[in-house]
């Protein structure tokens, strides 16, 4: 499915120069498109760049490009000017298509994008139980801790995240099922499709996509009662107050920012702060050492080291 899913949506061209490199989809991450650029895959974590028949590297066209928008728009570019103001477009199974091009401004907001000379086509991957081996170290006498998720661009912590969702809303033998509230700010959370979720985030989640993370959290909170908020990338000082609100609230909170240590984290102001009062109880920290998705450290609301390296949970579903 993820196969057809990904290949309806290319050129014919470059769809033919992909199906000759033989790939295992579900190791497949990007797929770069830049015009008058050699194509360029991300797979198993490493650049690929396919060749054609001359030996030389596929330079993607104008034409490729056009087509590629035709087949990622259904033919109607205008229908999705709402996302295309934000950069980037979700197709079904929750894969999101990242644009750059000519921005049209009005009132000084960007309106849409014009002109599209770069595609990225980010594969949506979902790796069921990812998460089991994090649970023994972020729940406490049967309750869920306050957990940020700490990981540079690229390491999986949207997956995790995604897996962590699914389980707590199912329960498991750890906790019972509790009601999540997903702000999927830019739909790679629950990969919503036509308001749909595309991925498995569990039976007791709601999901309001494509909505401010800040503003989503105080709207969650005042319209579904949700017992934990799962929200992706938080960075700015209005995420940092709605997830202090929601708290005090009495919401758990899961959570996941960019940066590669702890020392890193505790460098950015609002963070430092937050350690500082202890408001995070866990931080997953994440990075490739090993592989896409290795567990650096888990620490506690201090910034202690509770655990280190080691835990492979995503290494043999997402690299083996």
């Amino acid at each position: 499915m993820l196969e057809n899913q990904i290949l309806r949506i290319l050129p014919h061209r470059i769809r033919e120069t992909i199906s000759a490199e033989h790939l295992q989809y579900m190791f497949l991450q990007e797929i770069r498109l830049r015009m008058e650029k050699p194509l360029l895959l991300i797979y198993r974590g490493e650049e690929r760049m396919p060749l054609v028949k001359s030996g030389r590297p596929y330079l993607v066209t104008k034409e490729d490009l056009k087509e590629a928008l035709e087949y990622i728009s259904n033919y109607s570019l205008y229908a999705y000017e709402q996302e295309m103001k934000q950069g980037f477009i979700t197709i079904e199974g929750g894969h999101r298509v990242g644009m750059t091009g000519q921005a049209m401004i009005e009132n000084g907001q960007v309106k849409n994008l014009k002109y599209i000379s770069s595609i990225n086509i980010r594969m949506s991957h979902e790796i069921l139980g990812c998460a089991d081996a994090v649970f023994p170290y972020i729940i406490c006498n049967r309750k869920l801790c306050h957990t940020l998720i700490v990981s540079p661009p690229g390491c999986g912590k949207t997956t995790l995240l995604r897996d962590l969702i699914r389980q707590i809303s199912n329960g498991n033998s750890w906790i019972p099922g509790m009601s999540v509230g997903v702000v999927d700010e830019r739909s790679e959370i629950g990969g919503c499709y036509m308001g749909v979720a595309q991925n498995q985030l569990g039976i007791r989640t709601d999901v309001l996509d494509g909505c401010p993370k800040a503003e989503g959290m105080i709207m969650l909170i005042r319209t579904m009662s949700p017992e934990v908020i799962a929200v992706d990338e938080i960075g700015t000082v209005q995420d940092v107050h709605a997830i202090e609100y929601a708290m005090h609230c009495g919401c758990k909170m899961i959570a996941t920012v960019h940066a590669s240590s702890m020392e890193e984290l505790r460098k950015k102001p609002l963070f430092d702060q937050m350690i500082a009062e202890g408001r995070f109880e866990r931080y997953i920290l994440l990075g490739s050492r090993e592989h896409a998705g290795h567990i650096e450290g888990i620490f506690d609301e201090r910034g202690s080291m509770l655990y280190q390296g080691g835990l492979r949970e995503m290494h043999r579903a997402s690299v083996e």
